[in-house]
C-alpha cells in the first residue's frame, strides 16, 4: 500500500540525529559537578586546616604523639608549662569501641534489611522502613541518655555474664570486677547508632538484586532463606561491607554518646568490659573548652589523626567492595 502526499502539503524534514547534550543538561550537568567538586574543596581544606595547625604538635612531639599513654600539661613553680601530649590511649579506646559496634551492629542490621525486604507485610513495611531512618535524625545526646540511664543497667549485668564465662579470654577479663561506663556498654550504644545506615545501604542493594536470578532460585525448589542464602547475600555483600564502612565512620567520630557514657580514663585499655578508656573525639570535646596554646593545636592534631582514620576507612571500603562483589554467583 503506497503513501500518497497531499498536493500543497510541504515534507516534513528530516529530523537530525545528534549525540551533542542538549543546553538543559549542560547546566544540569554543570550545577551536579560544581556541588559535588565544592565537597571535595571542602573536605581538602579541612584536612589542610587540621594539618597546618597540629603541625608544631607533629614536630615536637614526633610519633609518640600517635603512641604516647600520657596527656599532661604541668606548670613548674617558675612559670614554665611543660606538655607531654600522646593519644595512644584514646586511639586504643576508639579501635574497641568501634569494633564492638561493628559486631553488634552490623548482623542486626543486616537482619533488619532482610526483614523489611522480604518478609515484612506491604502494610507495615512503609511505617517500619521510616522508623528505621527516622532513627538517623536523633540527637547524639539522645542516644547518650538513654544508654546511660537505660541501657547501662541491663548491659551492666550481660557484662557480669560475659566476665563470668569467658574471663579466661583476655580481652573479656578485667582487672577489676568494675563492669559499669566500659567500652562494652558504649559500643552497645554505637551499635544502636549505627543500625539506621548500615540497615539504609544494605536494603537498596539487596532490593535491586536481578528478579530473574531470584526466580531462578525458586524454580530449582529454594524456599525463601534459601534463595537469600544462595542469590541475595553473594549480590548484597558489597553493599553490607559499604553500609559496614559508613558505620564505622559514624562510630570513629561519634563524640557526645561515647562521652556520656565511658569513663574517660588516660590509660590504654584492652579490656572491653572494664569501665575505663576513651576515644578521640571524646578526649577533644574533654579538652578543649580549657585548652589553651600548645594544647589547643594537640587537639586539632588529634582531629587530623581522626580525620585520616575515616579517610583510610573509605578507601580500603571501596577496595573490599571492588574485591568482594560476587555478581549473585
Amino acid at each position: 500500500m503506497s503513501s500518497a502526499v497531499l498536493p500543497g502539503s510541504a515534507t516534513p524534514k528530516a529530523r537530525q540525529i545528534t549525540t551533542n547534550p542538549r543546553t538543559s543538561d549542560k547546566v544540569f550537568r554543570g550545577v551536579v559537578t560544581s556541588f559535588g567538586f565544592s565537597a571535595l574543596v571542602l573536605l581538602t581544606l579541612i584536612g589542610i586546616f587540621l594539618a597546618v595547625r597540629g603541625f608544631q604538635t607533629f614536630s615536637t612531639e614526633g610519633f609518640h604523639f600517635v603512641t604516647g599513654f600520657k596527656w599532661d600539661v604541668s606548670t613548674d613553680e617558675a612559670g614554665k608549662i611543660t606538655y607531654d601530649m600522646g593519644i595512644g590511649a584514646m586511639l586504643v579506646g576508639t579501635v574497641l569501641v568501634s569494633t564492638v559496634a561493628l559486631i553488634v551492629g552490623v548482623p542486626l542490621s543486616v537482619s533488619v534489611a532482610l526483614f523489611l525486604t522480604f518478609y515484612a507485610p506491604a502494610r507495615i513495611k512503609t511505617l517500619l522502613v521510616s522508623v528505621v531512618d527516622l532513627m538517623a535524625s536523633f540527637p547524639s545526646v539522645l542516644f547518650g541518655l538513654w544508654g546511660f540511664f537505660v541501657l547501662m543497667p541491663m548491659a551492666t549485668y550481660w557484662a557480669k555474664l560475659i566476665y563470668k564465662y569467658l574471663h579466661w579470654i583476655p580481652i573479656f577479663s578485667a582487672p577489676q570486677p568494675y563492669f559499669e561506663r566500659s567500652p562494652f556498654i558504649a559500643g552497645l550504644v554505637l551499635a544502636i547508632m549505627i543500625i539506621p545506615i548500615v540497615t539504609s545501604v544494605s536494603r537498596e542493594v539487596f532490593a535491586q538484586t536481578p528478579l530473574d536470578r531470584v526466580q531462578a532460585a525458586y524454580a530449582l525448589g529454594a524456599t525463601k532463606w534459601g534463595m537469600i542464602r544462595a542469590v541475595v547475600l553473594p549480590f548484597g555483600s558489597s553493599g553490607v561491607v559499604g553500609g559496614a564502612m559508613l558505620g564505622l565512620g559514624r562510630a570513629f567520630g561519634e563524640t557526645v554518646a561515647v562521652y556520656t557514657i565511658l569513663n574517660l580514663v588516660f590509660r590504654p585499655n584492652w579490656h572491653v568490659l572494664f569501665g575505663a578508656g576513651g576515644n578521640i573525639a571524646s578526649l577533644i570535646i574533654l579538652k578543649w573548652g580549657e585548652a589553651t596554646g600548645l594544647e589547643t593545636k594537640a587537639l586539632l592534631a588529634a582531629g587530623f589523626i581522626l580525620f585520616l582514620m575515616t579517610l583510610v576507612v573509605n578507601m580500603a571500603a571501596n577496595f573490599i567492595v571492588s574485591r568482594t562483589l560476587k555478581s549473585g554467583k
